[in-house]
This record gives C-alpha cells, structure tokens and sequence, in this order.
C-alpha cells in the first residue's frame, strides 16, 4: 500500500475528530531536499473549512499520525506544510514485497479495459525515412509500451502516404534517368534508391523552370508548364485511372520502398500490428460525408463542394468534399479512424504521433467525428511534438539536404565506438560483442537523448552531446546498469528470494534510493497519462543519480553485517531491473557489461 492510500483515510479521520469536519481530498506532495520528512501534507487548502494558523492545524494532525499510525515517525511543520517522518520498517516492509518482481511497476491489462490504438512513422513513398521519422518513430513506440505497461492493450500501427504527385516524381524520374537501375543492381536500399530519383526529378524541374525563365516566362508560368511537371500530372491521371503500366511501376517501386523501410524499422528497433495504405483508403469518408448530409451536419455549397461549419466551436468551415466529388486529407481521416475500429472493435481511443504543424487538422478531425456521434471519438488524442533540428540548421528533402535515418544509426553506433575505445575497459570482448555494444551505447545515446525532451518542444539534436559518458544521457545511465551487473556478478552469496531486515536504521542513502524505486509505477501511469516518455526518461536519470551517490556513500559487498550486505545487494538489483523495465519502455537496451 502507497504512503498516500495509508495516510489519506488517517488524515480525514484526524480532521473529523480534531476539527469536527469533512474533506473530501488530502493534497499530497515530495517532502523539500531541504527539510526532514518523506512525504508532504499541505495545510492551506484546509484553511478554508477550519480556522486557525496553519501551524497549530499541522501540529494537531501530525501529533495525532504519531499515536494513531504505526508507520509514522515523527512530523515537523514547515508554514503552511507538514512534512511527515516514515519508519524504516515501513520502507523494508515494501521492499520485500517488490524487491522479487521481475515486472515492478507494470500492470497486467486489464479484461474489460477498450485497446488504444497508437499511429506513428506514417511516412512517404518517395524517400527514406529522416531524422524527423526518427523523433516520430521513437515517441510514438514508447507512447505505445507506456500505456502497455499502464495496463491497456496496444495495437501500433500507421498508415502510408503511397499515392500522390509526390510518388509520381520519383517514378516518372527512374523512367527518364533511372536506365533499369535496382535496388539489386546498385546495391542501394530501395528507399534509398527511390529517394534519389526524387532529388533528380527536383533538379531537373528546376532547370527547365530556369530555361523557361529565360525564355520571358513569369516564374509562376514556368512552374506550370515545365514538360517534367506537366509529365508527373499525367502520370498521376494515368494511376487514378488504373493504366496497367503505372500500376505496375508503382506497385514496384513502393515494395523497394518498404523492404528498405522494414531494415531501418529493425535496426531502429520498432515494429507494427498493422498498415494502412492511402490507396486503399483515400475513398474512405465519402458514405459519411452522404450520412454527414442526411443528418444536418454538413452542408452543401451551391457548387457541390461539402463542409462543415465550426465557427461557433470556434474553428472556420472546413471542405470535406470537393465540387467534383474529390475526397481531401481530411475526408480520408475520417474515414480511416472509423475503418480502424472495425478492423480492431476493442479499440476504445487512438493516438496520433505527428507534428505539431498539424495541430490544427487534428482538432478539425476529432470535432467532426464526435459531432458524427461516436463514442470512441472522446478518446483521440494527438501527440503532437515540435520539430528536430541539428545544429546545422533545418532539412530539406527535396533538395538532398536530410539526414537519413541509417546514417544517423551508423554515425551513432561509431562515435559510440570511438569514445568506448578512448575510454579503454573493453578487455576480454570479442569483435562481435564490441559491434553488439557499440551499436547498444549508439542507439541508447540516440534514443534517450530525443525521447528526454518532452514531446511538445522542439529541439535540437547533437550527435556528439548525446554520446557523453557523463550527464542526463543514456550512456550514463547504461553503464551504472553494466557498474550494478558488475556487483551481482562479484556477489559470492545467494542474496535473491531471501527476506531483507533491519538489522538497525536504514543508512540515509538506503531510505532515498527505496523512496525512488517506489516511485516507479506511479511514473508509468503519469507517463500514460500525458503521453511523455520524458517522464520516464528523466525518473531513470534521477533514479541513477540517488543510486551512484549510493555507492559512493556506502560500502556494499564491503559491508561486515550480512543483514545489511543482503540488503544492499538486493537494493542495488532492484535499481537494476527498475532501469532495465523503465528503458524497455524507451526501446533502449542495457548491457551486462561496459
């Protein structure tokens, strides 16, 4: 039972028999560094129902916690604060109740909770996933592990821009200048492959908008007509059309596309329930839009076009069916967010990881689905995040100015390789575990370093800053994983399923690191809740912190008393497992040794 759930019923009594009166809610919070205590009651909420000065109030309750409450030590008032003293017994007692659980601070799904579906990744077919994938990739699976862990089932899944004039670009410019190249061929990947004639279509429509220019063309003119231009609207006809040729063409370049996606997506270490393909559902939301109609919720233009009218929702009218019948992005959101939950009828909610340039858009498609009467649609959720910038400057893909997502991995795992060398320690390790670790310390610099920001801001990313061995980063926090393997390893006692006790006080440092390992399931559910993994990453670090001033404070496998030897060992793997579980939830592995 948490110090809240003990105290909290304590409390109400306290204030009923002291004060002769009842509150519904005890505000809790973490006792100040500065003060002595391991859990804060504040008193100024209960100024408004019982007269008195906040210190005579404090030291009512508290005197009364202290005879009425085993668990409960001491207290001191601090203004309008009581700062309560927990026994030691208290904190060894839950100890022992977690200290041999594999899973501490996840919670098992629960039968009758609805799923929630997370989107993330959700890229184009035309280019290879960039840095910007990557923050987007990585939120959205650990946004998905976290509310796991939470208790709710999880279906990942995203959906694939696959259609479209920006397709069209790359296919028309393999045409012209690709002379039957392949991913075989070349020995690119075929995201890859397909990501240069993109580049190439840029180029060369860029030249003939020049020459057309020169010709006594406004530039508005040029782009019109340029002959590539002209070329990829054709082609794009021609696919809406269903000409066997551009299907065919398409349907070969995009599977070059997805083999290539599906090795950065591995390496990356993130995976899917389920694709959804714009082809497939960009007729998706017309039949609503006709049931939209019949209902009064839309409203047609005297041109054909529908939409719908927010102004008194405090949004503008927005178009979901142009005046030739067209579906738009939005038509396709909807369509596809109703087809999701008859694809999966468990999911009660979904999660939208994409940028927060499309903040807008999305608070247009949740409105609209709950003015369509869907129960599920007070559930939607867009996680949206601020961009990634290097300190370079932006991206631009159409110019070849990103930085892709496998180059990152690759120049990641070698500056990861380069300062585990500087640094020594790596006796004993063959080529094929060094590639293991390099790689391991590589993608956890990458990883914690986006995922420890919080989802809404935008940032900057430094390769070389994520990689320090020192600091909030996950190098740091791996090696006091691999430091904390090291003593089990070198333990010569049989120190699991044993009961810890109290052979006296518990040291300072030992009641400190305890309060923090507590506090990890408390963690996970405000993770869930506010969709940040920043919370989870930041407790680790912190976490890591109490447990490294630990070690520097207390003798472990030194320590004479067997009862605190025991003890210490079994806390120090404790803070092992509560990393390794609070890293799986960022998709980051720990090594044994580093």
């Amino acid at each position: 039972m948490s110090l809240v759930e003990i105290l909290t019923p304590s409390i109400k009594k306290a204030i009923s028999e002291l004060f002769e009166v009842e509150i519904e809610k005890i505000e809790f919070q973490s006792t100040r560094k500065d003060f002595e205590g391991d859990i804060t009651m504040v008193i100024f909420p209960l100024l408004k129902v019982i007269k008195g000065n906040p210190l005579e109030i404090g030291t009512k309750i508290g005197n009364y916690l202290v005879e009425n409450v085993t668990e409960v030590e001491k207290f001191n008032v601090v203004a309008g604060f009581l700062n309560v003293v927990i026994s030691d017994a208290y904190y060894v007692k839950f100890f022992n109740q977690i200290k041999d659980e594999e899973q501490y601070g996840f919670v098992h799904q629960q039968a009758n909770e609805k799923a929630v579906m997370v989107e993330y990744s959700s890229p184009n077919t035309n280019k290879p996933l960039h840095l910007g994938h990557v923050r987007n990739n990585l939120l959205g699976y650990s946004v998905a592990e976290i509310i796991k862990a939470s208790g709710k089932k999880v279906y990942k899944t995203q959906i694939i821009n696959d259609r479209g004039i920006h397709i069209c670009k790359s296919m028309l410019a393999w045409q012209k200048f690709g002379n039957g190249q392949t991913p075989e061929s070349t020995g690119l990947k075929g995201d890859k492959l397909v990501g240069n004639f993109y580049v190439q279509f840029d180029k060369q429509y860029k030249a003939e908008i020049n020459d057309l220019i020169a010709q006594g063309k406004t530039e508005d003119e040029a782009k019109k007509i340029a002959p590539i231009i002209v070329e990829a609207q054709q082609m794009l006809l021609d696919w809406e059309a269903g000409n066997p040729e551009v299907i065919e063409l398409w349907k070969t370049m995009n599977q070059w596309v997805y083999d290539g996606f599906a090795q950065t997506y591995n390496n990356l270490g993130v995976d899917f329930d389920s694709y959804y393909y714009e082809s497939n559902t960009y007729l998706l939301g017309k039949e609503v839009v006709q049931f939209g109609l019949e209902k009064g919720i839309f409203e047609k233009d005297p041109d054909g076009s529908v939409w719908i009218d927010l102004t008194s929702d405090g949004l503008d009218r927005k178009i979901v069916l142009r005046s030739d019948g067209t579906a738009v992005y939005m038509t396709q959101d909807i369509g596809t967010a109703i087809q999701r939950v008859k694809d999966f009828p468990d999911v009660g909610g979904m999660v939208y990881t994409v940028g927060n340039e499309q903040d807008y858009h999305f608070k247009v498609l949740f409105l609209i689905l709950k003015k369509l009467g869907f129960d599920w649609a007070e559930s939607l959720y867009h996680l949206s995040y601020g961009m990634v910038e290097l300190p370079t400057g932006k991206m631009k893909s159409r110019e070849g100015t990103v930085v892709d997502a496998d180059d990152l991995m690759e120049e990641m795992t070698t500056t990861a390789q380069t300062i585990s060398e500087e640094l020594g320690k790596l006796e004993g390790y063959t080529n094929e575990e060094k590639a293991k670790l390099f790689k391991t310390i590589g993608l956890g610099a990458l990883k914690y370093y986006m995922l420890k920001v919080d989802p809404k801001k935008q940032m900057m990313f430094n390769p070389e800053e994520s990689v320090d061995f020192n600091g909030n980063t996950g190098p740091f926090i791996q090696y006091t994983y691999a430091r904390i393997q090291s003593i089990l390893r070198k333990a010569d006692f049989d120190y699991k399923f044993v009961a810890a006790t109290l052979a006296d006080a518990l040291h300072p440092k030992e009641k400190e690191l305890i309060k923090q390992v507590q506090l990890f399931p408390e963690v996970i559910q405000d993770a869930a809740k506010n969709h940040s993994p920043a919370l989870v990453a930041n407790y680790t670090y912190d976490l890591v912190k109490e447990f490294n001033s630990f070690y520097q404070n207390v003798s472990i496998l030194g320590e004479e008393n067997q009862d605190k030897k025991v003890l210490r060992v079994q806390l120090s793997n404790s803070v092992a497992n509560t990393i390794k579980n609070a890293f799986r939830l960022l998709g980051i592995e720990v090594p044994e040794r580093m």
